[in-house]
């Protein structure tokens, strides 16, 4: 069961509003409905959470790139709005695989360089593709994501349980997130 709400922040304190998850497909999805809810292209916090076994925050301020932190990465990867943000975190995503795609090396089409298949083979282990570097048991992305909002990234870094509250409580939005919950 999971649960997601928008804290948008306003001239007034925070805004919150239920996020309809079956409409996010995709991570930019989310972030479409992040920059959505903004008020003036203030900041807004997604947050995410998949009962006691993960929670996620996604911070969009105006047209910056977002900014994503998972209590723990293994847990979420197993979910499918989990995986979307940790993906993200580990630089597994399909643009990478198109341009492993790509005929980069001057070759023909299905045909290998001797020294290139050596090579890959050997780094195959270290290699960033997707699947190659195991997903860590613990937390994953910017901690201190939230740190000029109230939320140091000792505290984040701490969460669980109830985390979401605690990170509401922090920012000064408890009774609107609340009011969604």
């Amino acid at each position: 069961m999971y649960f997601a709400a928008l804290l948008a922040r306003t001239e007034d304190g925070w805004e919150a509003s239920d996020m309809e998850l079956d409409d996010v497909e995709s991570l930019s999805d989310l972030i479409d409905l992040a920059r959505a809810a903004a008020v003036d292209d203030d900041t807004v916090v997604a947050l995410i959470e998949q009962e006691d076994a993960w929670f996620g925050v996604v911070r969009v301020d105006g047209e910056e790139d977002p900014r994503y932190f998972v209590s723990n990465a293994s847990a979420a990867s197993r979910s499918s709005y989990g995986s979307m943000l940790t993906d993200e975190l580990l630089g597994s995503d399909e643009e990478d695989d198109e341009l492993d795609e790509l005929d980069l090396d001057g070759t023909e089409d299905g045909e290998e360089d001797t020294i290139a298949a050596f090579t890959d083979a050997d780094d195959e282990d270290e290699d960033d593709s997707p699947g190659a570097e195991p997903v860590p048991a613990g937390p994953l992305g910017d901690p201190r994501l939230l740190d000029d909002l109230g939320v140091s990234n000792k505290q984040l870094m701490t969460l669980d349980g109830d985390a979401l509250s605690e990170i509401a409580e922090s920012l000064g939005a408890t009774e609107v997130l609340e009011a969604v919950r």
